[in-house]
């Protein structure tokens, strides 16, 4: 009688997958590209109407894109942690009231540390509740990935955001009112020189126009963003 060898495979053995890195490089391009190849407001479209409004100054412009940046880093990883918690059908709400409760948070700290700037802001804090970038994120990402991921995409977009507002506003104050922070940046030998402010920078139609400015330039560059007919 002659043994024969098992060849019993063991039932359950552990596979070892490697962590993908912290900054890996689809880590790395959800931070890099909402500031070119796919920015919110250059490319996507998206949160215009705060372009035009609060890029009179660069202050109250760097105050709203750190306070999206804020908002939409925070509401990204709350989402993205309750993803699979939520059901389908109140998803809308259950975003709208995470979004409404960070802005709500962030308006409290504007108003006890920075008062002036969330004076001068107003209603434009509030509206981050219904801004298209913010809701949009959570909707396209944050609900299907995982917190890194969705913490990254928020601060990325924020970010692409943040960096036109600023561009916007530097070009309008500086032109307008040959200023930045309120600080008289244009020399007066200039002005007497015959110097004049361009008053129509600080009408919201520039800011549209400085949008469309920059958005041919970024084209211009960037070859592959022209859509074809």
């Amino acid at each position: 009688m002659t043994s024969k060898k098992s060849n019993n495979k063991p039932l359950f053995f552990f596979v070892n997958k490697e962590k993908e890195p912290l900054f890996s490089k689809k880590n790395r391009a959800l931070l890099t590209d909402p500031l070119d190849d796919n920015n919110p407001i250059t490319v996507q479209v998206l949160g215009i109407c705060s372009a035009l409004a609060i890029t009179v100054q660069l202050k109250p412009a760097i105050v709203m894109s750190i306070s999206v940046m804020a908002v939409m880093a925070a509401s990204n990883v709350i989402i993205s942690l309750l993803r699979n918690l939520i059901p389908n059908r109140i998803r809308i709400i259950v975003q709208l009231v995470v979004v409404a409760s960070m802005v709500i948070l962030v308006d409290q700290v504007l108003r006890a540390y920075a008062y002036d700037v969330s004076k001068e802001l107003s209603i434009f804090i509030g509206l981050i509740i219904t801004n298209c970038i913010v809701m949009g994120r959570l909707e396209a990402f944050a609900l299907g990935n995982g917190v890194w991921k969705s913490f990254l995409d928020g601060i990325g977009n924020a970010a692409g955001y943040g960096v036109l507002l600023i561009a916007v506003a530097f070009f309008r104050e500086l032109l307008g009112s040959g200023k930045l922070f309120g600080i008289q940046v244009i020399p007066d030998a200039f002005y007497e020189m015959g110097y004049v402010n361009n008053g129509l920078m600080l009408l919201s139609p520039m800011a549209l126009i400085t949008v469309g400015i920059i958005i041919w330039l970024q084209r211009a560059r960037n070859r592959k963003l022209i859509e074809k007919n």
